[in-house]
This record gives structure tokens, sequence and C-alpha cells, in this order.
């Protein structure tokens, strides 16, 4: 019987393991975490290799497993390595780019495989918006196109945006635009800079909090999963949203609302996280060639597949368990009363200031009282 996810000690097991599979694709992203080419490198993980990671993931008691990229469709063997994590009982999703290469056919023979759920990246409401980002004109076209492809053959919808200064101004209606495609889930990101993304202009922590109030109105009118990543201190701004709607007499605990930390959502999604995922807690990233990283946007290497255990490195490697301990949050978020559900964006304090332990860069919260170590 699957374990629920609630019930996962993200002290050994992760909520979510990320597989980049590939850094070859076609498309030229302003943010791109991966600076991605166009050529498969040949120091990939082989199908072999890829199969033995899939088996340390399921033995790990970890449920859910993307693989990403780049492209994941310009690696062949795409379909035998979900097929084998769908055998396994893992949730198996994945993200292709909108390029030539995203036919019903693909979608079909995904679906074959036994995919969970499939992201698109939508990062404007309009082509002259989405394609500069991306790269490559057309690449707004192919994503409408596979958001159809995908809805025709039944796989869960999932779509990706990542906000920064770029496209701050348009969310209104790239919601709408995410409403209108019959998603089971959206996954916000804002912006980490790193890679690419480094030549992007970052939002301020005001807009941050503006952005946060119109994803949790956006959030209580639909019914499908609105999730934010690399943006933790959301889940900060949820509670005393929660808060200020309480009954006299009601319990004030710091905690997520159950809506948020559900095992699955609507629509067969694979759901919340049942409590809050940051950078090596509860997450896990393994690069191309097999390195391990507590995030894809927290390049510190702690060992590779080829030669260490997963599980090991997971659970006992001093950056992970790091990682996982709020009382060594350093500035305002080791005193904040949120730092065990929050904990800001690790990845982001890593890029802006060298140190993973330091605060949100970008949070406007000053915590109301001191945190006894």
């Amino acid at each position: 019987m699957m374990k629920k996810l609630r019930d996962i000690d993200f002290s050994v097991s992760p909520f979510i393991v990320i597989w980049e599979i590939t850094q070859a694709c076609d498309l030229a992203c302003r943010h791109c975490r991966a600076e991605a080419i166009d050529w498969r490198d040949p120091r990939e993980l082989t199908t072999e290799e890829g199969l033995d990671l899939i088996d340390q993931v399921h033995s790990m008691g970890a449920q859910i497993m993307v693989l990403t990229g780049g492209d994941p469709a310009k690696r062949g063997d795409i379909f035998d390595l979900i097929r084998h994590g769908s055998e396994l009982g893992l949730r198996m999703a994945t993200i292709p780019a909108a390029t030539e290469k995203l036919t019903p056919e693909l979608i079909k023979k995904l679906k074959a495989s036994g995919l969970s759920q499939i992201a698109l990246s939508l990062d404007g409401p309009n082509a002259e918006v989405h394609d500069t980002f991306r790269g490559v004109q057309g690449a707004f076209e192919l994503t409408m196109k596979g958001a159809q492809y995908i809805r025709e053959e039944g796989i869960p919808l999932q779509i990706n945006t990542t906000f920064s200064e770029y496209n701050f101004d348009y969310f209104d209606e790239i919601a709408a635009l995410v409403k209108s495609l019959g998603v089971v889930f959206w996954e916000v990101f804002f912006l980490v800079p790193m890679g690419r993304g480094k030549l992007l202009k970052q939002m301020s922590a005001r807009k941050f909090e503006n952005l946060f109030e119109k994803l949790y109105n956006f959030s209580k009118e639909v019914d499908f999963i609105v999730k934010i990543t690399e943006a933790q201190h959301y889940r900060r701004y949820v509670i005393e949203q929660e808060k200020q709607n309480l009954s006299m007499g009601e319990s004030l605990e710091v905690k997520l609302p159950d809506r948020m930390t559900r095992d699955f959502g609507p629509g067969g999604s694979i759901g919340h996280a049942p409590k809050g995922v940051n950078a090596g807690n509860g997450y896990v990233f393994i690069s191309h060639i097999g390195d391990i990283y507590p995030s894809g946007f927290l390049p510190l290497k702690t060992g590779d597949v080829r030669n260490d255990s997963l599980a090991d490195i997971y659970s006992n490697h001093e950056v992970f368990r790091l990682l996982r301990n709020s009382d060594c949050l350093l500035g305002k978020c080791g005193l904040c009363e949120y730092r065990t559900v929050c904990g800001g964006c690790r990845s982001r304090a890593y890029a802006m200031t060298g140190n993973i332990m330091a605060p949100e860069p970008f949070c406007v919260y000053n915590p109301r009282k001191s945190v006894s170590k």
C-alpha cells in the first residue's frame, strides 16, 4: 500500500526527486538554470545507469520523480525510463520543451509509458512576450498545441511559469490563460539568479508580496493546485492571511492550510508537499552527468550517483543535514516564527550572498519576537 505523502520523513526520503536527464534543448530561454545547449553531452547517465537511479529513488521511499532537462524528449530512452519508474509505483512526470518534437505521437507514447503528469512552460500571455523569453519564435504556438495534445490524451496537464521583473506586469493575463487551459497544476517559480537567469532583473521584495497576494486570491478562485517554488515565504503569507479569517477561539498554530498539503490534487494531479519543501529538505536534484545537488538552483555538488549512494548522500551529507536544520538559519530567518514552515529560499540566498543559510533576500517580513536557539 502506498505511503501517504504526509507520512514521509524528509530526513531520509525526499518528497520529490528531479533528474535532469539531458541538457540538450533547441530553445534558448533567458532564465535557463542549466544554460542548455543544442547537443547531448556524451557524459550523460546511460539508460542502465538511469534505471539504477530510478531503483535507488524508489528504495528511498520517494514517490514523485520528474525527468527534466534541457528537453527530455531529446533522449530516446525516456519512455523506458518512465515505464520503469511507473512499474515500481513512482509518480513519474516530465517537462518537454515546446519544439517540433512536441507532437501528438510523443504525447501518446509518454502516456503509454505510464506517465502521471506532463508540464509545459508558459511565461507570457502571448507569442511576443513568451517567445522573447524563450529565445525562439513559435514556442508559444507550440505550447498551445502541446497543451491541446495533452488534454486530448487525458494526461493531467501542469503549467510552469517563472516570474521576474520581465513578466511581472503580465500576471493577470497569464493567470487567465492558464485557467483556460484545463490544467490540474500551476507551478509558479520565482526567479533564482543563476545560469542565464543572472542577466534578468530581479523583482523587489515588495513585488514579491504583491505577487503573493495575486496568487493567494487566484488560488482560492480555481479548482486546481497553485504551487509556489523558490519563494518559500509565500507560506508565511498564506498563514498570515488564513489567521485573519479565524473565528474567536480557533487555533493560531503556525501551519499550512489543509488544501496545501493534500496527497492528490484535482484531476489526478501529483499533489502538494505535505509540509514545506526546500533545497535538500524533501528535495534532491540529479544532473545529467549524475552529480547530486540539494536543488537544481543550488549548485553545491555533494556527490555523484556513479560513485555514491543517493540515499546516503541525501540523509547524511553535511550540506543536506545543514539545510534541514532551521536552527542554523542566519539573520531574521533564524529569528522568524515561520522558519520551520518557510525557511526562506536557500537557493536564492546562496546565489546572492554565497551563504546557503543567509536570510531570504526578498522578504519584507520582520519577525515579531526572537526565537531561542
